[in-house]
């Protein structure tokens, strides 16, 4: 039962009501409210808007729909701005040092203006790879009715080309397998306007994983960007806003170990990206929830991939909106109990009743496999130990890379070292690229390697060369490689300790990262280790490096 205006407005009232606050409301008279808005709920709509990458071009339209939504439920909307940075942009080159640190970025600039405005409730939209943990991490952080929109997915290109086939076509051209204008073609067609990388990549598996966590409303995360079913979504996020303000339901009630594992469950049928570790990490331990990476090992255990999607895939998300989205193979994962009905959402209601009435997928599609007939029958996302990576890392095993890996080290400071071995044709069948201190601290901010990742599929080395790191991979990065080695390069971890010619051995059915030498011989190898100067001695990137916690634990900076 809704609660009467002043609890409603148990936020707004420390700010505008009372004699004492007339220079306040003087303020907000000047920006359009009237004398009947200071009665209202004050709804914050926090728009990640930008005309700098696809991903967030339209987002101001959706913000307008939001707060028009909020409005009309009664509520008083105001829209401010955070930011975002661009992945597909940057990948590759030294800004790309910022994408994880926009995470932080966008958490604590929506918790700024949220706190100090005093609004009752908000609504965020996210649409690049970060603005969506971003978003999700000041929900759980403020713990303020809110309900989360993503921005939506780009529509193919031509020949049903995305941005993984442009890094792609790089490679292929440094093999002489394209030509100049081949790839000029490839470039001018793969993007053709507003939305997120169109593949089961980063921003759709975690639109996915919100979802799935009851942040956002059913079916958020299966809409393309520029269509009225995203801008209805927008207008039903303003309008349930008021109602969780009405209710007092916070991410707080929403939020719990089984939601987690309910999100969980959805990216690895999904077959989504490896960031979804760390940022569903960073999520729990924003909300307070005990959530660690062996939880990932222990869900994978009992949950098939189903999604045939890019990267290692054949389809887009676009093509998984055709037949329904993601709300039908949830209703599948429900009913066969790998799912926790019993969760609150968003609308008010349990996930349970939120799909009571889904109808399944039509028949003969292809893009989400039976239960009976699975890619494959555990995690793709599989958590390795050994004497590399003693705090864990993080794989993509799909299943089509094979599960044992064996070969010698090649190490490289820095992507841009591994990327130009790549491209010059030193990388072989059998070598394990070593790229180092990309970690948390040492990059700083974990560097995606779809450049270099993307170089061995253009070559066609994807099957014989294995690549590990203590940075990150795209969600478009496909093939033998593991990220998130901790502890980091950096910090002293064994990753730093290898040499060429070092014999490696990564197993994923016994999830198992290991270097063939003796515990001796690291230990004399680290005794001579010197840590490397870093990379930043001031500014945001300094700043971050001081605080960030590692991979293994979300690589957050509130700790």
């Amino acid at each position: 039962m809704a609660k009467d205006k002043k609890n409603n407005r148990k936020y707004s009232s420390l700010v505008v009501d009372g004699n004492e606050k007339a220079a306040a409301r003087a303020m907000l008279h000047a920006v359009g409210f009237t004398e009947q808005d200071f009665q209202k709920s004050q709804v914050g709509i926090a728009s990640t808007w930008s005309n700098l990458t696809p991903c967030n071009m339209h987002i101001n339209g959706l913000a307008e729909a939001a707060g028009l939504g909020a409005d009309e439920a009664g509520g008083k909307a105001v829209t401010f701005n955070t930011i975002t940075v661009s992945d597909g942009i940057s990948m590759g080159s030294p800004g790309m040092r910022y994408s994880l640190v926009s995470r932080e970025v966008i958490a604590d600039s929506i918790e700024t203006v949220v706190c100090a405005e005093g609004f009752d409730g908000f609504v965020a939209i996210g649409g690049c790879d970060k603005n969506m943990p971003g978003c999700a991490m000041a929900m759980a952080r403020i713990d303020r009715p809110s309900v989360f929109v993503y921005g939506g997915t780009i529509k193919p290109g031509k020949n049903r080309r995305d941005v993984v086939s442009v890094f792609e076509a790089v490679g292929q051209h440094a093999a002489g397998k394209i030509s100049d204008i081949q790839l000029k073609e490839v470039e001018s067609t793969a993007i053709p306007g507003p939305g997120s990388c169109g593949g089961m990549y980063t921003a759709n598996t975690m639109a996915s994983a919100i979802e799935a966590l009851g942040l956002s409303l059913p079916n958020s995360s299966a809409q393309e960007a520029i269509s009225e079913n995203k801008r209805i979504d927008s207008y039903a996020a303003g309008e349930a806003v008021v109602k969780l303000i009405n209710e007092d339901i916070k991410p707080s009630d929403i939020l719990t170990i089984k939601s987690f594992e309910n999100a969980i469950t959805t990216v690895i049928a999904l077959e989504g990206s490896t960031n979804a570790v760390l940022h569903l990490l960073a999520i729990a331990y924003a909300a307070g929830i005990p959530l660690t990476i062996d939880d990932f090992s222990r869900i994978g255990k009992r949950v098939p991939v189903l999604a045939d999607m890019r990267p290692a895939g054949k389809y887009a998300m676009s093509e998984l909106i055709e037949i329904g989205g993601i709300q039908p193979l949830m209703k599948t994962l429900l009913d066969e109990g790998l799912l926790h009905g019993e969760c609150l959402t968003v609308t008010g209601n349990t996930l349970e009743e939120n799909l009571s009435k889904v109808k399944p997928y039509p028949p003969g599609q292809n893009v989400i496999r039976p239960l009976g007939n699975p890619i494959k029958k555990d995690s793709h996302l599989v958590v390795l130990r050994g004497n590399i990576a003693p705090d864990g890392a993080v794989a993509k095993i799909t299943g089509h890379e094979g599960l044992l890996f064996q070969g010698k080290a090649k190490c490289f400071h820095g992507e841009e070292a591994a990327l130009k071995a790549i491209l010059e044709g030193h990388i072989v069948n059998g070598d394990v690229v070593v790229v180092r201190y990309e970690g948390p601290k040492g990059g700083p901010g974990m560097r995606e390697m779809l450049s270099p990742t993307s170089a061995l599929n253009g070559r066609g080395l994807s099957d014989s060369v294995a690549l590990i790191t203590d940075g990150r991979f795209s969600g478009g990065s496909h093939g033998f490689v593991i990220g998130h080695i901790s502890p980091e390069a950096f910090e002293g971890g064994p990753l730093g300790l290898l040499k060429d010619g070092d014999p490696i051995t990564i197993d994923a059915e016994a999830k198992s990262i290991n270097v063939e030498i003796s515990d001796e011989e690291l230990a004399s190898r680290l005794a001579s280790w010197t840590q490397p100067e870093p990379y930043a001695k001031k500014g945001l990137l300094a700043k971050y490096a001081r605080l960030v916690s590692s991979a293994s634990e979300g690589a957050v900076t509130d700790r």
